[in-house]
């Protein structure tokens, strides 16, 4: 059983991608039932949202088990970079991808990408980031490897704010997501910290502030229910 990494911790790194590791077989079925299928919905929304960018060459940060580099290719991507920390994810989702499609499958931190400056059309992220040690290192290297005039659209569980958000989400998050998840999975642990990596992450308002500080423009959205997110964002010519 893998060791309940600490949300707030700087060095929870190798304890979140063990979890990953473990959950990974049962880790989409845990996301169809956790979400009623919205989270393919949402995951389409995000995709829209690249707008033309998504058409080129795209990177899927913290791709997990491949759900959006599926639906890039689908979409009509020329190139995807699938790049997650957890091996196990990736193996688990590879078997979506056809041979020859335009794809590759790196593990990589998101800190520290192994891609070349100014290289990509798009950065898609799908709830991810909040599991990453210092976020300012991610965005900054999602500001590096984007092009000038380049789309970066993230979507995620950020901290909820106003009254109603708040109580959906500790409610469910609380008390839904630890029980189904650990029925599905067999690692309650691992659903329990989701849960505390939202509380611990910053408001989805925050995040746009600090992508304008790395020189990407960004606005949110809410999806339906008020549980996630969508952040939308240019990288602009001076960043």
């Amino acid at each position: 059983m893998p060791a309940k990494p600490t949300a707030g911790a700087e060095d929870r790194a190798p304890e979140v991608r063990q979890m990953f590791n473990e959950i990974a077989p049962r880790y989409d079925r845990a996301n169809r039932i956790l979400s009623l299928g919205l989270d393919q919905s949402w995951r389409k929304a995000a995709i829209a949202a690249l707008g033309k960018n998504g058409k080129g060459r795209v990177l899927d940060l913290c791709s997990g088990t491949l759900d959006l580099t599926r639906m890039l290719l689908d979409h009509g991507a020329a190139h995807v970079t699938a790049a997650d920390f957890s091996e196990v994810m990736l193996a688990t989702g590879a078997p979506k991808i056809r041979e020859g499609e335009p794809v590759d499958i790196v593990c990589a931190d998101a800190r520290d990408l192994p891609l070349e400056t100014a290289s990509v059309d798009a950065i898609i992220c799908g709830f991810g980031l909040r599991n990453v040690p210092e976020l300012h290192k991610a965005v900054a290297e999602c500001s590096r490897v984007l092009k000038p005039g380049g789309t970066l659209v993230v979507l995620d569980f950020f901290q909820p704010v106003g009254l109603i958000p708040r109580l959906l989400q500790s409610t469910y998050n609380r008390l839904v997501v630890p029980l189904v998840g650990g029925i599905i999975t067999g690692f309650r642990d691992a659903y329990t910290y989701l849960n505390q990596s939202i509380d611990s992450f910053c408001s989805a308002g925050e995040f746009v502030d600090q992508l304008s500080d790395a020189g990407i423009r960004a606005d949110h959205r809410t999806m339906f229910p008020p549980v996630a997110h969508l952040i939308a964002g240019v990288r602009s010519d001076d960043g």
